[in-house]
């Protein structure tokens, strides 16, 4: 389910060339779960039919005030109500003048007043009149009271100008809406998250680590706060804001986040995950001083560092689920099944560090989703995007009916069974 299953979510359209794109705005909303309704001003109806968005959202749409029909059904102050979003899209120049005037002489501006619902307005229009001093006044008018502006886009336009005015793209104003509602699917649980690299000193200047951006997990970490989970983040060194209603815990080697987790863990907790890229191995010993440099070649032993996701999966008792992630660079189906079922874990994430595209600091990602039953790829998507697909598929573990019983407390904290 996306963050806007159930929503009920109302569309105003008014007279612009863009009005085309409102079609898959509103395929995309219903993909995602949620009502859709539509309001065309008198101008909308000459781009598009009625009969169309009617069609798309599976509702009739409503064009006028006092229409008579409309007021023995779902009246313009019940259609208000209803609404637990409005967008207006596109919102011409004259729409956003009306809007900043408080208008109330149509059903789209009527609707805007009446409804408590938030309201989103997309801007669509030549790009002179996107820069004129008024329509940027009327702008400043409708930030200050609090709505959210999507867009507009910079390119070429219909009129063969090129500059800001274009409509945001259907993906946009989709993703605006669903960011607005948290999913709630794992509100009652409680998750702890790992995430960045770590870092393991050689001197007080010097440390063996990785690339590891943080942004993965902190992203899971985010959807999962949103999804309503009791969230707590324990992060390696990366320079990330705490999402909202995160706890952070910050550590900086291998030995401290397993320390940090077991600590979090002595709560019984539904959900682990493991994103953290945790260095494998450490220096036997670390210089207290700045090791000087000497000859033309430094020996540094070093020495296996402890598999996080491994010691919370063999915890007594342990989380519900432990889900952990897996960086390969070849064979990353076979390594990384391999991985799970060696240490115990419930669903395993891979991802090819090797490509470009996706590596450790991009902020894109694809990944494979290997459980018992198999492996499923999950295509390149914002990292954001990818960690509520992954919060959601940790949600179905527990919506498919297994054991979501926390285990009992009473136990000595973070012990670790053999």
């Amino acid at each position: 389910m996306g963050h806007l299953q159930n929503r009920n979510i109302i569309i105003g359209v008014t007279g612009g060339i863009a009005a085309y794109k409102i079609a898959e705005t509103i395929r995309l909303l219903r993909k995602s779960g949620a009502a859709v309704r539509v309001i065309m001003s008198r101008g909308a109806q000459a781009f598009m039919t009625p009969l169309t968005l009617q069609s798309l959202s599976g509702n009739p749409v409503h064009t006028d005030l006092l229409d008579e029909t409309a007021e023995m059904g779902m009246g313009h102050i019940e259609l208000a109500r209803w609404a637990d979003a409005y967008l207006i899209a596109p919102a011409t120049a004259d729409t956003l003048a009306r809007l900043a005037m408080g208008r109330a002489d149509d059903l789209l501006t009527t609707t805007a007043l009446a409804t408590p619902a938030p309201l989103f307005v997309a801007p669509a229009m030549n790009q002179q009149m996107w820069s004129n001093t008024a329509t940027q006044a009327n702008m400043r008018i409708l930030e200050e009271r609090g709505i959210t502006v999507l867009g507009p886009g910079h390119g070429t336009q219909a009129c063969g100008d090129i500059g800001a005015g274009r409509l945001a793209e259907p993906e946009e104003m989709s993703a605006a809406l669903e960011d607005f509602f948290p999913s709630r699917e794992l509100a009652g649980k409680r998750v702890v998250i790992t995430a960045g690299p770590t870092l393991e000193a050689i001197d007080p200047v010097r440390f063996v680590s990785n690339h590891s951006s943080g942004k993965m997990g902190f992203a899971l970490a985010q959807a999962a706060a949103e999804a309503g989970a009791d969230t707590v983040l324990v992060a390696g060194p990366v320079t990330l804001a705490t999402p909202p209603n995160v706890r952070r815990v910050d550590v900086q080697s291998a030995e401290e986040m397993l320390a940090a987790c077991l600590a979090q863990l002595a709560t019984p907790s539904h959900l682990f995950i493991g994103s953290a890229a945790v260095a494998d191995y450490r220096p036997v010993v670390a210089a207290n001083q700045k090791i000087k440099k000497s000859g033309e070649s430094l020996q540094l032993e070093l020495v296996r560092n402890p598999d996080i996701i491994a010691a919370v999966a063999t915890m007594s008792p342990r989380p519900v689920k432990v889900i952990g992630f897996a960086a390969e660079t070849e064979h990353m189906v076979d390594h990384a099944q391999a991985k799970r079922k060696a240490k115990g874990l419930d669903v395993i994430v891979a991802n090819d560090v090797s490509r470009k595209d996706i590596g450790f600091d991009s902020d894109s990602n694809a990944v494979t989703w290997i459980d018992g039953s198999g492996a499923e790829s999950i295509p390149m998507t914002s990292k954001k995007n990818l960690a509520r697909i992954l919060v959601s598929r940790c949600a179905q573990l527990f919506a498919e009916g297994e054991d979501d019983d926390l285990p009992q407390t009473g136990r000595e904290s973070g012990g670790i069974g053999h």
